[in-house]
């Protein structure tokens, strides 16, 4: 079977049980899907059965599990079958269900995976869609949680939890996904939750269906299920998690992820940053200084764009300037104690904001763009030599060759200056 060609389940296949909140009985159909329709998951029980599209922009909740929605319409804890399609894998299928939960089996990925390969994989005639990362990239998140992922051909994850209990402590592991990596290293290890959690979780209507067949059981310093599959089942499970939560990006993944204290909300943080970076190296959208002198008539030492890193024909530009201390204003402000002067991040930024207009017109080398007011214009901190000025111009209004646009600079995610400005092409 060719690597590179999307895949679906070559024929139907069923599971059942229960759902790990509601306790109900809960069912699971994999059926083919074209290719690039991607993974969806149908509500049969429902009117007219709505889908949900497995992907990013659904995410709904992340407390105890991912959950899709759509409206009215949700599906809970769906990482464990995004795991289980993303490892083998296969890229198109409609996932139906009975109800708001998938059923939790034994708790682990396990059971998916067998499924799965039980239906086999039918090749498509259209290429994989595949993400990777063009430079690294570091997410924090609220509760602890860090990650930093790198490129790399298919993936691997590098997880370390850290828990305040005897059985589990500080656990590390790294995993490779692929290439049967995911079903020999991590598919058999189970969810897992401590007894004194319990009452709490359902009293929320939670973990109603939780028991010692489908999920590993913590109390004081012993487990009460009969054994362990791995002395590291905890990280296991969560490296699994990981790999459910990035098959949301609706792409197969090639990048190193390091992962410590993992969460189903960073995760998803995670996934949303590397969509976000392949969305902007997609785009084509990095000009430099040579392309940049074609469309703008400034020059040294009034050229204060470096680069266009991201640009939306109409709607968007985000323009870098790279602040070095052998700049020519820093001679005289001031001497000891460089400051880029304020009016100069202003007019960087409408230097950006011009090239964002040069696109609307025909034959830009013919034009200028003159600047005819600025409002709201506020500096909030000051920008030294090191620093990287990054401007976001948005496009507000553009009318018989005049536009309005709303301007932001950042330093490190800080902003440091905003305005808004208005200005008019005419001819050179």
């Amino acid at each position: 079977m060719n690597p590179s060609k999307q895949r679906t389940v070559a024929r139907e296949v069923a599971l059942d049980g229960i759902g790990v909140h509601s306790g109900q009985p809960a069912s699971l159909v994999f059926r083919p899907a074209p290719a690039g329709s991607g993974i969806r998951f149908r509500r049969s029980d429902l009117e007219g059965s709505p889908e949900i599209p497995a992907t990013l922009e659904q995410v709904v909740r992340t407390d105890l599990g991912t959950t899709l929605g759509c409206g009215t319409c949700e599906v809970l804890t769906v990482e464990h079958v995004m795991a289980a399609l993303a490892s083998l894998p296969i890229d198109n299928a409609v996932v139906e269900v009975a109800g708001p939960e998938v059923p939790i089996r034994d708790g682990s990925f396990a059971d998916y995976v067998a499924a799965l390969e039980d239906a086999g994989a039918e090749e498509q005639d259209a290429e994989a869609r595949r993400i990777g990362l063009q430079a690294p990239l570091t997410v924090n998140g609220n509760d602890g949680e860090s990650y930093v992922a790198a490129p790399a051909e298919g993936l691997r994850i590098s997880g370390t939890i850290d828990f305040d209990h005897e059985v589990i402590g500080r656990q590390y592991g790294s995993f490779t996904v692929y290439d049967g990596g995911f079903r020999r290293d991590l598919a058999r290890a189970r969810t897992f939750g401590f007894v004194k959690d319990w009452d709490t979780l359902r009293a929320r209507g939670l973990a109603l269906g939780a028991n010692l067949e489908n999920t590993v059981v913590l109390e004081d310093a012993e487990v009460l299920n009969e054994e362990l599959r791995f002395p590291d089942e905890f990280l296991r499970h969560k490296v699994g998690d990981i790999v459910g939560d990035l098959a949301l990006l609706g792409a197969r993944v090639d990048a190193h992820i390091v992962a410590d204290r993992p969460s189903h909300a960073g995760n998803v943080a995670l996934a949303r940053a590397m969509a976000e970076q392949a969305r902007r190296a997609g785009r084509g959208a990095y000009v430099d200084a040579a392309k940049i002198m074609e469309y703008l008539p400034h020059r040294f030492p009034m050229l204060l764009v470096d680069r266009i890193i991201d640009f939306e024909p109409g709607k968007r530009i985000v323009g870098i300037k790279n602040v070095t201390i052998n700049e020519p204003f820093f001679q005289g402000h001031y001497p000891g104690h460089p400051v880029m002067p304020g009016v100069l991040i202003i007019e960087a930024m409408a230097q950006v904001g011009g090239l964002l207009l040069m696109e609307e017109v025909d034959k830009p080398e013919e034009k200028v763009v003159y600047f005819m007011t600025m409002d709201n214009v506020k500096w909030r901190r000051p920008v030294t030599p090191g620093d990287t000025l990054v401007f976001e111009l948005e496009m507000v209004q553009f009318r018989r060759h005049t536009c309005k646009m709303r301007g932001q600079g950042f330093v490190d995610g800080q902003l440091v200056a905003e305005a808004d400005l208005m200005a008019r092409i005419v001819d050179k």
